[in-house]
């Protein structure tokens, strides 16, 4: 079962939509085409709590519920996916810290994180391990001074602009499986380097930057006990892809609404496309789609918000969301005709968007392999 949303929740829900309706969407064409940082709409974010929508209140976060987190996520999508990827990349960084750091570390990093005044990063994925973390390269070793990181990685959401990156590197000799230890880099450390954007197909406000790493941190950087990162990072990837799943809600929403309002109008030999039975069966398995997708992702917030183990539906989620934002916009597309191909209509930048959603924080292939060794653990105990 779904709880249904607290007053909270919607009010919440409401203050953002507002916020994304009239700040967000009538400059997201505008950064996609000019590929410009969204970072702009930071105190905008910021003064609304929306940098802590994931944090409790003790840390200076807003202390909303996960549904509350989780439609406030839909609502950024829907009006700026770019500015809805920038804003969960910093969750990422953020949640680390909050799993698995010591007090000081969250009292050092949260508030801050919180207000909008320290953007986060989350580096996991390498240039030779994406989806899979495991085979990572970037290593750790302890000295007397702490650790030296060494290696490099790739496509990191906010990297060069962050306050603090989450980075993830292995021992050394890690024997038989990887060790892989949490770390949090400060900005301005010395042997860290970010290349030129990476030039994208889609979400091209949001930008994902190559880090090198030739550096050494004091021991207090480390998040939590030796080789507990991997465990960790799975733990905030559950969290993450319940956000992937909003934000290709979100996507698909305004997917939607705009071919809704383009086939009311829309006249082909002298009736509005709406009235075709064709085009409304169409929408209606767009909006179908929708809410089934909506369903898994609510679940899976609703569980991690009592506190269970949600791996596998966020998995579900996270698969079935990303790979409908694919379908309904290519429909939403195909039904604004060859005004949809325009860039002059969102659709193609919904399009070019939606992409990425069934790559980043595990491919869909990924996801099905998390679904699957669940089902199997199931059925063998």
């Amino acid at each position: 079962m779904i709880p249904d949303f607290t007053e909270e929740d919607l009010a919440v829900r409401d203050a953002v939509r507002r916020f994304a309706r009239k700040e967000l969407a009538p400059r997201a064409a505008e950064f996609d085409e000019k590929a410009a940082f969204v970072g702009t709409h930071l105190p905008g974010l910021s003064a609304l709590g929306i940098m802590g929508l994931n944090m409790p209140v003790e840390f200076g976060g807003a202390g909303v519920s996960a549904l509350g987190l989780t439609a406030a996520v839909e609502e950024i999508a829907g009006a700026c996916a770019a500015t809805a990827s920038m804003v969960t990349a910093h969750f990422l960084a953020s949640d680390t810290i909050l799993l698995a750091g010591s007090l000081a570390q969250k009292q050092r990093y949260l508030p801050g994180a919180a207000a909008g005044k320290k953007l986060g990063a989350f580096a996991l994925t390498e240039p030779g391990a994406g989806s899979n973390p495991a085979g990572m390269t970037t290593s750790a070793g302890a000295g007397p001074g702490g650790f030296h990181l060494c290696g490099t990685k790739h496509f990191i959401s906010n990297a060069a602009y962050a306050d603090f990156i989450i980075v993830f590197a292995r021992a050394p000799d890690p024997g038989p499986a990887p060790v892989i230890d949490a770390f949090v880099v400060d900005k301005g450390t010395k042997g860290v380097s970010f290349a030129a954007p990476e030039p994208v197909m889609g979400m091209r406000g949001s930008h994902v930057f190559e880090i090198a790493l030739d550096c050494v941190l004091p021991a207090e950087a480390r998040l939590g006990a030796a080789g507990q990162g991997f465990r960790t990072a799975m733990r905030v990837l559950d969290r993450g892809r319940v956000e992937v799943a909003a934000l290709a809600l979100g996507i698909c929403q305004a997917a939607l609404s705009a071919t809704l309002s383009w086939i009311a109008q829309r006249q082909v030999d002298g009736k509005p496309l709406a009235e075709r039975q064709g085009v409304q069966w169409m929408v209606a398995d767009m909006a179908t789609e929708i809410e089934a997708a909506r369903l898994l992702t609510y679940r899976a917030a609703a569980l991690r918000q009592a506190g269970k183990r949600f791996s596998r539906e966020a998995a579900m989620a996270k698969l079935v969301a990303s790979e409908t934002a694919g379908r309904v916009v290519d429909r939403a597309l195909q039904l604004h005709g060859g005004y949809g191909y325009s860039r002059r209509m969102p659709l193609e930048r919904l399009a070019r968007d939606a992409r990425i959603l069934r790559i980043y924080e595990g491919a869909s292939e990924i996801q099905r392999n998390i679904i699957a060794r669940h089902l199997l653990h199931e059925a063998a105990s």
